[in-house]
């Protein structure tokens, strides 16, 4: 794989960090702040609800810019918002920042994503985009970790300090290593942006982005609640829940590397093999869960399963919108974020049923039977260089 792909990959690093972290900073910014933690909340769903409506928008202005330039302004103006929110005193302030945050990272990530897939052979999308990935899996297993301690040691703004930093040495390496290709010469030669959007109304690309959304939101649905499983279902010590995520961000590198190697050519095995595996996994953990042993070796397989079948449907989104070259990045992107948004709150309806802490794990299982159960009938539409008559 290109060296290019690793700077991307650690700007992607920096940009999860920032996203995953929060959740453990916002009692201290509400208490800081003078807000309550349910207002601070509002800063998770901003940048969720901002990286979703921000991948097509950002990358429909940026589809004539050169990729070089469009990855380095977005950084750029990524740091610039963690730089403001570290030192303002204001919670309207800091809620715009997380916005901008936001709409740097989306177009940030769909251009990051079109250019992964054009630094590779057309057959290796899946390996580069599992490189680009491996990012946001490094966030879960030591930049969320690590933003969590620093911001107990140091309060939350040095958190927001630290990923500014990061973001700096990605910049550099993109200002270095990206090659100085124009996208706006592609664009010249390619689709119109009209015939680009109107890729979105082929079934199969859809097919693909809603698995892509539901297996995402599974995934997002019990991430967001671990903490409360291992310290009130398996009756651990809150130091265990730095374990636990670690766990399952190690689970999530693993599906990821070993997805990329299995995507470009066999997705229907990834698929045939890992989806009716993960939809057993949640109810199993849900039983298990109290039990602290079966507890770590689960969350591991669920982290590694569940990014093994969400990467593998966003490569498809990335085969199927071919013809979108300057915008399929920003479909992947808008999958992610849609199943990123809704995991959690669908999980969270759930924790004041009869399931309690269980029930977003129950969700979760809940979410990939759906996902399963759409593919199934379509499956030839998933499978490389295969066709469906339904589809068609």
């Amino acid at each position: 794989m290109p060296l290019p792909l690793y700077l991307l990959a650690l700007a992607v690093f920096a940009m999860g960090t920032s996203e995953f972290m929060l959740a453990g900073l916002l009692p201290d910014i509400a208490s800081e702040l003078d807000v309550t933690v349910g207002t601070a909340g509002v800063l998770t769903s901003a940048f969720a609800i901002g990286m979703i409506v921000g991948a097509p928008l950002v990358a429909a202005l940026a589809r004539n810019w050169p990729r070089r330039s469009s990855l380095l302004g977005f950084i750029l103006a990524f740091t610039a918002a963690h730089t403001v929110g570290a030192v303002t005193t204001s919670f309207p302030v800091l809620f715009a920042t997380r916005v901008v945050a936001a709409l740097a990272n989306a177009g940030f990530l769909a251009v990051a994503l079109t250019a992964a897939a054009t630094l590779v052979s057309p057959d290796r999308k899946g390996r580069a985009l599992a490189v680009l990935l491996s990012g946001t899996t490094m966030a879960t297993i030591a930049g969320v970790p690590g933003g969590s301690v620093l911001g107990t040691l140091l309060g939350w703004r040095a958190a927001f300090w630290a990923v500014a930093a990061l973001c700096l040495p990605a910049a550099l390496g993109i200002l270095k290593g990206i090659p100085t290709g124009r996208a706006k010469e592609e664009a010249a030669g390619g689709p119109a942006l009209r015939a680009e959007l109107a890729q979105l109304t082929r079934p199969r690309l859809i097919l693909v982005m809603l698995l892509g959304a539901l297996v995402n939101a599974a995934t997002f649905a019990s991430f967001t609640f671990l903490a409360p499983v291992v310290t009130d279902t398996a009756g651990l010590d809150e130091l265990w829940i730095s374990v636990v995520l670690v766990l399952f961000g190690a689970g999530s590198f693993v599906g990821v590397t070993v997805a990329g190697r299995l995507s470009d050519q066999r997705p229907g095995l990834v698929i045939a093999v890992g989806g009716p595996l993960l939809l057993l996994g949640w109810p199993v953990l849900a039983m298990l869960a109290d039990k602290p042993v079966a507890l770590f070796v689960l969350v591991f397989v669920q982290g590694a399963l569940s990014f093994a079948l969400g990467s593998t449907l966003i490569t498809r989104v990335l085969y199927e919108a071919t013809k979108a070259p300057t915008m399929a990045g920003s479909y992947a992107t808008a999958a992610l974020n849609v199943g990123a948004a809704a995991g959690p709150l669908i999980a969270a309806a759930t924790l004041s049923t009869t399931a309690g802490t269980h029930g977003p794990l129950w969700a979760s299982g809940l979410l990939v039977a759906v996902a399963l159960l759409i593919a199934f009938p379509l499956r030839t539409a998933i499978a490389v260089g295969r066709s469906t008559e339904v589809l068609q």
